[in-house]
């Protein structure tokens, strides 16, 4: 049997990664610091080693007792994460990278591997912890992974963009969910139209299984939903789900002012289009789950654990402003 050893594990794209890796038939080992709840306690077919990823002699004894095939490194925030790991486990079968799609310039679209730049990275920002060197840290993870492939390590790197489904601890859908399944009438920024590319987590975690056994080494994937929907019909695939008829109600920056919001404050949008070319993963065998059956899930998992709007709501009270601010202005 072959075997998996995930450098975290426990949480969203981690969790539905061991599912993955698991029903295709590994044995799979993850490894965490143990400071967060392990979905898989008391399940004796995933095992769990504890110790820090950032220590490379925990992670040489987590490759001692589990002689991986392949290792998925979920949690390499630093590109000397990835520099280390690939040294490590220089002799997997695969060792897949989990980057971004945040690698790209935003204004270049659609972004395919082989051909768009990505970002710079200073040695300043390769040390740095902070949310603006997020994506200039994972570009040069990105780097890391080529200049091992060519020392012969058979090392890949998958580009998610936004990852949704069910366990996301960042709750980017429970908010419209909330909103959708609450209210007739919503607030979407813009004319709802607005593309910025997704990919469900159980796609994203078959695309890690994918691109480990059949992805060639010194190469990047981008992972994101064969079909391009724009904010609006995924809305609507949720609203449809709920058995919701909703109004959406599509507001400019200037409606948004009249509630004291800006676009900022919407999860799931941004003020640019982001879209990936996905033809590259396409080609190893990979394709994506109907938004349907995907917005199923994540409804049914956010109604299980009675999230509400999650971490990304803010009060009804400002949305009701702009709608009656629309009222008022809109000459239909």
């Amino acid at each position: 049997m072959d075997s998996l050893l995930i450098l975290g594990g426990t949480r969203f794209i981690g969790r539905a990664t061991v599912e993955e890796f698991h029903s295709a038939g590994y044995d799979v080992t993850i490894f965490t610091r143990g400071n967060r709840p392990n979905p898989f306690r008391g399940n004796d077919a995933i095992t769990h080693l504890t110790g820090d990823r950032t220590d490379r002699s925990a992670i040489e004894e987590a490759s001692r007792q589990v002689n991986p095939n392949v290792v998925v490194d979920c949690i390499a925030y630093h590109p000397e994460d990835v520099r280390v790991a690939t040294d490590v486990f220089e002799d997997v079968s695969a060792y897949v990278y989990i980057s971004s799609s945040g690698v790209y310039p935003d204004d270049i679209n659609p972004k395919r591997e082989d051909d768009t730049r990505i970002r710079e990275c200073t040695p300043e920002q390769a040390t740095d912890d902070s949310q603006e060197t997020y994506a200039n840290r994972k570009a040069e993870g990105d780097r890391e992974v080529f200049r091992a492939a060519n020392r012969g390590v058979n090392a890949l790197s998958v580009r998610p963009c936004l990852v949704y489904g069910p366990h996301d601890y960042t709750q980017r859908l429970n908010y419209w969910i909330n909103r959708i399944e609450t209210y007739d009438r919503v607030v979407v920024p813009g004319d709802g139209q607005h593309l910025f590319h997704r990919v469900f987590v159980r796609d994203l975690a078959r695309a890690l299984r994918v691109v480990a056994e059949r992805g060639t080494p010194g190469e990047a994937y981008n992972a994101a939903d064969r079909e391009l929907y724009d904010l609006d019909t995924l809305l609507t695939a949720i609203a449809r789900e709920l058995n919701r008829d909703v109004e959406f109600v599509h507001a400019t920056e200037r409606d948004l002012a009249a509630g004291n919001l800006t676009v900022d404050d919407f999860v799931c949008y941004r003020d640019y289009n982001h879209v990936l070319s996905t033809e590259k993963l396409a080609k190893l065998g990979w394709d994506m789950t109907s938004i349907d059956e995907a917005i199923a899930e994540t409804v049914e998992t956010h109604l299980e654990n009675d999230i509400g709007g999650g971490k990304q709501s803010f009060p009804r009270e400002k949305e009701s402003r702009v709608i009656d601010h629309i009222d008022r202005t809109d000459p239909r």
